[in-house]
């Protein structure tokens, strides 16, 4: 058995990862899940989160949203929403994205009688998988 698996990340604007790893772990829409080469046929729904890659000392954490993950003992397929690479991460843009769904969150927005609070919920999930990611990358 190989001591890799092909993982592969697709989001509907193209592929943002494609490599060998050693280790996945994934936010399943019934809890975390690792997946390690030979892993048994899975699939799953994901949930917005972090997922963490590690090939021997290299760990990369992408924050994810919606989507579904398809395992085979060789290969990993992930598809979602969106995927970003800690390059890709404005920082900035998702503190300020945490900030507006808090307010709309808790009825401090002028038009929270008119938000839609799956979808505020949804951001705040996003922005702080996004600021968890690029914390957990930095070197």
């Amino acid at each position: 058995m190989s001591s890799t698996i092909k993982l592969e990340i697709v989001t509907p604007a193209g592929k943002k990862y494609s490599g060998e790893i050693e280790y996945l772990k994934a936010p399943a829409i019934d809890g975390q899940i690792g997946i390690l080469p030979g892993h048994a046929p899975l699939v799953t729904a994901l949930k917005i989160g972090l997922l963490e890659l590690r090939k021997g000392e290299e760990r990369l954490v992408i924050p994810i949203s919606e989507g579904f993950m398809e395992v085979t003992p060789d290969n990993i397929n992930v598809v979602v929403r969106t995927a970003e690479l800690p390059d890709e991460i404005d920082v900035e843009r998702a503190r300020r994205a945490k900030e507006r769904a808090e307010k709309r969150l808790n009825g401090k927005d002028s038009q929270s009688a008119h938000f839609d609070y799956v979808r505020a919920r949804a951001a705040l999930e996003r922005a702080l998988a996004r600021l968890k990611a690029a914390d957990a990358n930095k070197d």
